[in-house]
């Protein structure tokens, strides 16, 4: 059930919409004084043009008697006119101009208001149900692939991430080690969040793609491995034909997206003279984002797809979701500080070497663990 919200947050949402309000308001009528002062201008342009017509006719209207100067007078006439009909239309003209100018500048402020009210709304859905409609991130994965209707029963983020890496990233070096890089990582959580069918930047850190696929497994509501299985999978990782038949009992997502990375991690493991990552180094930084209990959460991760939120390390202490602000999502742009600076991934948990274990065995022993399985096919 959504949470009542505070006076503080009614507070702050209505000052942002009455200053929106004010904006508009100040927008429209800066562009209308704009207008009226360039039409003033235009008016005073065409009386002084009028003006200094009016008195050269006059002056000379006893000359205009003499038939000797009446032609000559008739022409000058004929051309005073013309400049004051040219005064006419360059007035008007350039009145039409500033007026287009003016409703230009406020239908620029309307739209800035309304993207950011919505981005805004956006904010208090993901608040108040923790998840919005259109997620990758911290949605189970069983609806992700249901969402997306692909042929392959694994999510596309995982896919499309996968296919960059074998072609552009395997030599580099701690590939699934180093974190990458924040403001990087949380443009791509938002990317995939938006359309699963996004496609990656070109020219992307592969660091910073193998640190996406990290943060996706982490933000999963359960495991690969699940719940259920945890300890299943844990006693036979001494027995490949027990790991075998426990795998099975897998949901077939969570069945063929675990033989799906655990190929990826194998073919990294292949280049690790290269990319110093082996199948052991592999295991111990996939195992806690692949694996774990309830109380083993990788809460430090969820600060990449809930970016809106800071402080996400603090829970309420009853679910594990962070404790939330109002003032996170009224915050302008620019408020949060060092957003690019490294953020510690350690939960300061303890190392669960049954897990390591469990995800080495996956890596070296995966051709004869996942004979069953579709075979993974690289580009």
């Amino acid at each position: 059930m959504p949470s009542a919200v505070s006076p503080q947050w009614q507070e702050k949402a209505t000052v942002f919409f009455s200053t929106s309000g004010v904006k508009l308001k100040e927008a429209g009528n800066s562009a209308g004084t704009f207008v009226g002062e360039v039409a003033k201008d235009a008016k005073g342009n065409v009386a002084d043009a009028a003006e200094r017509v009016g008195s050269a006719v006059k002056s000379r209207w006893a000359i205009l008697k003499e038939p000797s100067t009446r032609h000559i007078l008739q022409e000058r006439f004929i051309t005073a006119a013309a400049t004051t009909g040219m005064f006419l239309r360059k007035g008007f003209s350039e009145t039409k101009d500033k007026v287009s100018v003016g409703k230009t500048k406020v239908e620029e402020v309307a739209k800035k208001t309304a993207q950011k009210s919505k981005v805004i709304l956006t904010d208090i859905e993901r608040w108040q149900k923790g998840v919005a409609s259109t997620d990758v991130f911290g949605v189970p994965i069983e609806l992700t692939v249901q969402r997306q209707q692909y042929s392959r029963p694994v999510p596309i983020v995982l896919l499309k991430c996968a296919d960059y890496l074998i072609l552009s990233g395997l030599n580099s070096v701690h590939l699934f080690k180093d974190e990458g890089e924040k403001v990087t990582v949380q443009h791509l959580v938002s990317l995939f969040n938006q359309d699963f069918d996004a496609s990656l930047p070109d020219g992307i850190n592969p660091i910073d793609v193998a640190f996406l696929m990290k943060c996706y497994l982490a933000s999963l509501p359960e495991p690969l491995t699940t719940f259920e299985h945890y300890d299943a999978i844990k006693g036979a990782r001494s027995n490949i034909h027990a790991m075998r038949n426990i795998l099975k009992r897998l949901p077939t997502v969570n069945y063929m997206t675990l033989e799906f990375v655990t190929a990826l991690f194998l073919r990294v493991s292949q280049k690790s003279l290269l990319n110093k990552m082996d199948a052991r180094s592999l295991a111990m930084e996939m195992a806690p984002v692949v694996m774990w209990r309830k109380e083993q959460r990788p809460e430090s991760y969820r600060q990449y797809w809930n970016s809106m939120f800071r402080n996400s390390s603090k829970t309420d202490g009853t679910d594990g979701k962070p404790t939330l602000t109002e003032w996170d999502l009224l915050s302008e742009e620019g408020e949060e500080m060092e957003v690019s600076s490294a953020i510690p991934l350690d939960d300061g948990a303890p190392v669960d070497f049954g897990a390591i274990e469990v995800i080495q065995c996956l890596i070296e022993q995966h051709n004869s663990i996942f004979t069953d399985a579709n075979e993974t096919v690289w580009r």
